[in-house]
Parts: structure tokens; C-alpha cells; sequence
């Protein structure tokens, strides 16, 4: 989003909360995010030294032992052994230009997308297929009105990438060859954006899908913050009103997280510093069509989102204030760290990853 300082890079050791223990799994024993009361070891953030400074806003959970995160500096990192180290495999070319790769979509620990967002042909694509080893740019924005602010990945073939509006309209980029090549979708199937009205590249989480076909798209900075669906791949969409304040550059929705093609979660507010989100997180079970507000929200501006994979309606919620949890669907949310964070991701295994300023970068373990 080009009208806010979040689009070019503006917006304590983690605390255990008292939540009840997972049962021993394969790969070791999980933190488990469901409660009950049963006075177990508990689970919270467990800090991994990346040796790094930059702001990572892109992060890529692979698993339990393999994450990405892609943040300023054109920094990318990577970790195959549960953070304990730490490879910098970021692209020359990125560093070189200081390029803000705000977004990146790993399929494994080898192969990965990552996108830096500015105006014109600051907003790329860059892929990998060798661990970051080399790096190849698949696109480079011709078009000075466009900025890229958010990617995501159906499959590993089937990708999608969103510019705030041009002409009108969010412009969709799209790839059915796993990154290697992208372009423009027409805009006819998109409704008309809202003045003032765009995305945010705070968390590369304004652009998420669930299964084969399914996309949604989160917007702010209009008089209402709106959450668009596709069912196609991004060829037609239908916008819905979230009940996630708006009318000012600053708020809105900043990240959604679908857990299927129903149920879907939305956090924003005010990124401000200082400045009041009192309903700072919507939820949905109709894929989008109608958004509730949480009858607790966090107390405060989130910028990421993520479905825990074990208890159907556990999920977590970061921002630079804190990390929030939820155990019903996202009705209601309480506190579990107070560090800073601006993005989230789960993988299936149950493996879950945060990142943010200063480096930061975390793994939930159980205590």
C-alpha cells in the first residue's frame, strides 16, 4: 500500500502462558493450543537467534524443523533444523538494490517465491529452486502505477500475486507453472475498489487461499475495510464489508487466514503506534460472504493471522504489541506473549513460526 509508511517499511523474551500439553507425536511432543484447564507444561514463543536486524514481514512455515523468512535489506533466511541455525540465502541482487521482499511462499526446504513490494519495478518475483542457493526474477512490475503488496499459492503450481488498485481496480497477477513465469488476469471480474481503498504489505497475509480454487483478498483505507472472494483463481471476485474499523490510510484488514473454504479469520485496526483498535479482528463461516465481530478481540492493532492445524478452532494472532489466541473459532482472543511480532504461519505438522523487527524470529514449543 503506497499511501501508508507500512508500505515502505513502517510498521523481551517470549512469555509462556499456561495452556494444557499435547500428546507425544511423531517428530516430538507439540505445544497444543485447545486448553481445558489441565494445568500442563503450557506453550509459548521460544526466540531463535537469526544473527540478523532487518524487519522480516515475509515468513514461510515448511515445518516443525524448515522455515523462511523474507524481510528488508532483501534479506531471505533459512532454517532446516528448527531454527538452531540459520543460512542467509538471500538474493544478491536484492541486497545490492535494498529491496523490501515483504512476502515468500515456500513448498520446501529447496524450493521458494519471494516478492518485494514498491512502486513500478521495485515489486518483483524472485524464485528458487536450489535452497536459495541462486535466485531467478520471474517478474519485474512494467507498470509504474501498479505496487505488489502480497502473493499465495493454491499448490505448487497455481499462484496469484495482488497490486492495489490501477484504473480502478485491484490488478491480480497469475502463475500456473510454480512461479516461473506470471501475467495480468483481465480486470472484468473484479468489483470496483473504493477511493482511498488498497492492501497492505504488512505480514504477506492480504492475499491467502485454501484448497484448489479458493482466494481471498483484504483491503483498508476506504470508508469500509473489505475482504474480496474468489472461487475461480482470481478471475471474478465478490467483495463483502468486514466489521473491522476503516475510513482512514491507516486501518483496515491487514491479514486473513482461512482455515478452509468456510471458515476464515480477519485482524487489522490501526497500525498507528498509540492509537486505539477496539475491534481489531472479525471472523467468518461462510467463506467470506458475511464477517462478525469477535465478541473479544486482542486489545490491540494486529498484522497476522494463522490456524493452529490441531484443534479445529485454536488460532493465533501477532502484532507489534503482543500475540493473541483464540479457541473458538475466534470469538474470543486472549493473550499469550507480549513480544513483538508482525507475522504468523503454521505448518502441518503443527509446526508454527513468527516473525518481525529487530530479527526477530520465533517457534511455539511447548514449556
Amino acid at each position: 500500500m503506497r499511501l501508508l509508511g507500512i508500505g515502505v517499511g513502517l510498521c523481551a523474551a517470549a512469555l509462556a502462558v499456561g495452556l494444557s500439553a499435547a500428546p507425544a507425536r511423531a517428530g516430538g511432543e507439540l505445544p497444543d493450543l485447545r486448553g481445558g484447564g489441565g494445568g500442563g507444561a503450557g506453550a509459548g514463543w521460544a526466540l531463535k537467534d537469526t544473527g540478523k536486524d532487518a524487519r522480516f514481514r515475509g515468513l514461510a512455515a515448511v515445518s516443525r524443523s524448515t522455515a523462511w523468512v523474507a524481510g528488508s535489506k532483501g534479506t531471505v533466511l533459512r532454517t532446516v533444523d528448527g531454527g538452531r541455525s540459520w543460512q542467509d540465502v538471500s538474493p544478491p541482487a536484492a541486497v545490492a538494490e535494498g529491496l523490501e521482499l515483504r512476502d515468500v511462499e515456500a513448498f520446501d526446504a529447496r524450493r521458494a517465491v519471494a516478492l518485494s513490494i514498491g512502486e513500478g519495478e521495485a515489486s518483483r518475483v524472485l524464485r528458487t529452486e536450489d535452497g536459495g542457493a541462486t535466485w531467478t526474477e520471474t517478474f519485474r512490475n512494467p507498470d509504474p502505477r501498479a505496487f505488489y503488496d502480497c502473493l499465495t499459492f493454491f499448490d505448487s503450481r497455481h499462484g496469484l500475486a495482488m497490486s492495489d488498485p490501477v484504473d480502478g481496480k485491484f490488478r491480480i497477477l497469475s502463475t500456473d507453472d510454480g512461479g516461473r513465469s506470471w501475467r495480468v488476469l483481465p480486470a472484468d471480474g473484479m468489483p470496483a475498489a473504493l477511493p482511498g481503498e488498497a492492501g497492505f504489505a504488512a505480514s504477506g497475509q492480504c492475499l491467502v487461499a485454501a484448497g484448489p480454487r479458493d482466494v481471498w483478498l483484504a483491503t483498508g483505507g476506504g470508508a469500509t475495510a473489505r475482504v474480496l472472494h474468489s472461487a475461480d483463481r482470481g478471475l471474478t471476485w465478490r467483495a463483502a464489508e468486514s466489521t473491522v474499523p476503516a475510513g482512514d490510510p491507516a486501518r483496515g484488514v491487514f491479514a486473513l487466514a482461512f482455515r478452509d473454504r468456510t471458515r476464515g479469520l480477519a485482524v487489522g485496526g490501526d497500525y498507528r503506534t498509540g492509537q486505539a483498535s477496539p475491534q481489531a479482528a472479525a471472523l467468518s463461516s461462510d467463506g467470506g460472504r458475511t464477517w462478525s465481530r469477535a465478541a473479544t478481540p486482542p486489545p490491540a492493532y494486529r498484522s497476522g493471522a494463522a490456524w493452529y492445524p490441531y484443534g479445529g478452532a485454536a488460532a493465533l494472532a501477532v502484532g507489534p504489541t503482543g500475540t493473541d489466541v483464540t479457541l473458538d473459532g475466534g470469538r474470543t482472543w486472549r493473550s499469550l506473549d507480549a513480544g513483538s511480532f508482525d507475522t504468523v504461519d503454521c505448518a502441518p505438522d503443527a509446526g508454527c513460526w513468527a516473525a518481525g523487527e529487530k530479527g526477530r524470529v520465533a517457534r511455539l514449543e511447548r514449556r
